[in-house]
C-alpha cells in the first residue's frame, strides 16, 4: 500500500483564492493549542502575538522596517520562482549585498558627500546579483541544482561577513566588539516620516512590488517569464531561451534581496554586525508563497509575516516564551499554505502494490 496524488482535472478557483486564508487561520488554530501545551493562556498569547504588537504608533514603525526586507526579496523571489528558477539562497544575497554597499562608509569613512548613498545602494544591488550569478552560472552553464549552490553559498556569505567584522572592519574604537564603525549621516537611509523610524527602504519595496506587477501583467518579459515556467518546451517553440531566463530571474531576484540587505543596514542597523538578519531571505520564501507569487499580494504577505516577528518579541516579554516561537509560527504558516495548495490541486490515492504492478504490466 502506497500513497499517490493525483492531479484534479478541475481546480476550484475559489479555494485557490482562499487557500492562504485558510493557511493563516489553521497556523493560528494551531499556535493556540502550541501555548496551550505550553502551559499558556491561548487567547492572551495569540493576543501578545497578533494584536498588541499593532497597539502603539512606534510598533506600527517596527513592523514597516521588518517588512521592507520581506518585500522585496519576496518580489525577487517571485520572479524566479514563476520562471522555474529556484533560488533558496536569498539569504546570502541579502548579506553580500549589504557587505557590497557598506564598502564606502566603512572603507572610505572619511568622504562624505551627498552620492554616498546612491552608490552604496547601487553597490549593493550589484554584490547581491553577482553573489546570485554564482548558481545561476551553474545551472545555466553546468545544469547543477540551483537549490543546493544558492543554499550552501548562504553559508559562505555569513562566514564572510563574521570574518569581515572581526578581522579587517573591525572598528579600531569599537573596544573589541565584533562591529564595523558606525556609518556616518550621508551614509544613512533617511526617515520617510517625523513619528518614527520607518526609513525609504520600505518605500523601495512598495515601489519593487508595483514595478514587477506591471512587468508581469503587461509587458513581454512577464509574458516569458510565465510561459517558461509553466512550460519550458512551449517557450522555446515561442522563441524564448530558458538559458537567458536563468540568468535574468536570478540576477533580478539577487539585485532586490541586496538592495534589501544594503536598506537594512543604513536604515535601521547603521553599522555592520556578525548577524544582520534573523533570516528575512528564508522568510521571504514564505512570504512569496502566502502571497501567490503576486507582488501585491507579497506585499500583504510581508507584512503579516513581519508581525510574527514583532510578535514574537512581544510574546516574549509578556507571557514569558521563547524567542524559537516566531519560527515555529513561520513553519506552521508554510507547512500549511503549501498543504492547502497542495490539496487543491491534487486528490490523494492509496495504491495497493499488486494493484499498481497489473497496472504497469497493462500499459506495457
Amino acid at each position: 500500500m502506497r500513497i499517490e496524488l493525483e492531479k484534479r482535472p478541475k481546480v476550484s478557483a475559489l479555494y485557490s483564492i482562499l487557500s492562504p486564508f485558510i493557511a493563516f487561520a489553521l497556523t493560528i488554530v494551531f499556535g493556540g493549542i502550541m501555548f496551550a501545551l505550553l502551559g499558556k493562556n491561548p487567547v492572551a498569547a495569540l493576543y501578545s502575538f497578533f494584536v498588541e504588537p499593532l497597539s502603539e504608533v512606534w510598533s506600527l514603525h517596527e513592523l514597516a522596517i521588518k517588512a521592507a526586507p520581506l518585500i522585496l526579496i519576496g518580489v525577487g523571489l517571485s520572479v524566479c520562482f514563476r520562471s522555474n528558477n529556484w533560488n533558496i539562497g536569498a539569504e546570502g544575497q541579502f548579506i553580500m549585498g549589504a557587505i557590497a554597499g557598506s564598502i564606502f562608509p566603512v572603507v572610505f569613512y572619511e568622504w562624505q558627500s551627498p552620492l554616498m548613498l546612491p552608490l552604496m545602494l547601487l553597490l549593493g544591488m550589484v554584490g547581491g546579483a553577482l553573489f546570485a550569478a554564482i548558481p545561476a552560472f551553474l545551472k545555466a552553464h553546468m545544469n547543477t541544482n540551483e537549490i543546493l549552490t544558492s543554499l550552501m553559498l548562504v553559508y559562505v556569505a555569513q562566514l564572510f561577513l563574521d570574518w569581515l567584522v572581526r578581522g579587517p572592519w573591525r572598528n579600531p574604537q569599537g573596544m573589541n566588539f565584533p562591529e564595523t564603525r558606525s556609518f556616518g549621516v550621508d551614509a544613512i537611509l533617511p526617515e520617510m516620516l517625523a513619528s518614527g523610524r520607518t526609513h525609504w527602504g520600505f518605500a523601495f519595496a512598495i515601489l519593487a512590488a508595483l514595478a514587477v506587477w506591471f512587468m508581469m501583467r503587461y509587458t513581454l518579459r512577464g509574458f516569458e517569464i510565465t510561459v517558461l515556467g509553466q512550460s519550458e518546451r512551449a517557450g522555446r517553440f515561442a522563441g524564448f531561451s530558458s538559458r537567458k531566463m536563468i540568468w535574468f530571474s536570478m540576477l533580478f531576484s539577487g539585485a532586490l534581496a541586496g538592495l534589501a540587505g544594503i536598506s537594512e543596514v543604513s536604515g535601521a542597523i547603521q553599522q555592520l554586525r556578525p548577524v544582520i538578519s534573523p533570516g528575512y531571505g528564508f522568510t521571504a520564501i514564505i512570504v512569496a508563497f502566502l502571497g501567490r507569487l503576486n507582488p501585491l499580494g507579497i506585499i500583504a504577505a510581508g507584512l503579516v509575516l513581519a508581525l510574527t516577528y514583532l510578535g514574537g518579541e512581544a510574546a516574549q516579554l509578556s507571557i514569558g516564551v521563547s524567542d524559537k516561537v516566531t519560527r515555529v509560527f513561520q513553519g506552521l504558516l508554510l507547512f500549511f499554505v503549501l498543504s492547502c495548495d497542495t490539496l487543491i490541486h491534487y486528490r490523494i490515492r492509496l495504491v495497493r502494490e499488486r494493484f499498481a504492478a497489473l497496472k504497469t504490466d497493462e500499459a506495457h
